[in-house]
């Protein structure tokens, strides 16, 4: 349950029976219900038929009939170990935060260490959509803008709000487009970079959350880094519903208490 979407995963133990995402409604109990029932019927089967239900995210505790409700940090590791066990840093740029997430080396998803951003838009998706709002293209051609400019404009406001009206005065100036777009997506890897500093950079590093789509802030990460940021098996934007998922089957099967 995100700020932007609501996600679900269906889980056997072994494998993704299936998935869904859809954009949050403004009743988190209404997100949680439609995205389960969504899920559920592309599996052939109804609610009543889950055995053990977990929710995370910022809504968990609003997901009706969920028998316990998980931080999503610790999803996010779970889902991510999911998909690949060698996993040891995981970025996840979400809708209204991001973090860095520190996980052990025995491929179990166990977290060590992280760093979060909640306080600020910037460097979240958040800005990113604000950012292409400006420049009234989608959101999924920003990457693509980002990798097409010669140069990088440097964006120096820290504040969503102000670095909208920088970029509105770039834009002003008649400043090459994809240039502005890639210093943008420089100022999100910028913000991220300082995460990754707090909790130290291990290799290897993966990114999850709907931003792990975006090759411009990828790539503007991984000069930042001086490492690169492998893509997940999966898909990035299930994550922390697959995480949840995998808890669930654990507390099923009395793994844990």
């Amino acid at each position: 349950m995100g700020s932007v979407s609501g996600k679900a995963v269906l889980f056997d133990g072994e494998k993704i029976v299936s998935s869904a995402v859809i954009p949050a409604r403004p009743v988190p109990v209404v997100t949680a219900s439609e995205v389960l029932d969504l899920a559920a019927g592309q599996a052939g089967v109804t609610q009543a038929d889950i055995d053990y239900l977990v929710g995370t995210g910022y809504g968990r505790v609003k997901v009706p009939n969920a028998q316990k409700a998980v931080s999503e940090i610790t999803c996010h590791a779970k889902g991510a170990a999911f998909f690949n066990n060698d996993v040891a840093t995981l970025i996840d740029v979400g809708g209204q935060d991001s973090k860095v997430i520190s996980l052990g080396s025995d491929g179990s998803g166990r977290v060590m260490e992280f760093s979060m951003n909640d306080k600020c838009a910037a460097g979240t998706g958040r800005f990113l959509e604000v950012m292409a709002k400006v420049f009234e293209i989608p959101i999924e051609q920003f990457g693509e803008a980002a990798l097409r400019a010669k140069r990088c404009l440097a964006i120096s406001s820290q504040c969503t709000v102000f670095a909208e009206s920088e970029v509105v005065c770039l834009i002003g100036q008649e400043h090459d487009l994809d240039e502005i777009i890639a210093g943008i997506c420089d100022a999100v890897a910028a913000r991220v970079a300082t995460l990754v500093g707090r909790v130290g950079l291990r290799e290897k590093v993966y990114m999850s959350g709907g931003v792990a789509r975006n090759t411009g802030v990828r790539q503007k990460l991984e000069r930042r880094l001086g490492v690169k940021i492998w893509e997940l098996a999966g898909d990035p934007l299930i994550t922390g519903a697959l995480g949840a998922a995998v808890m669930a089957m654990e507390y099923l099967q009395g793994h844990r208490q």
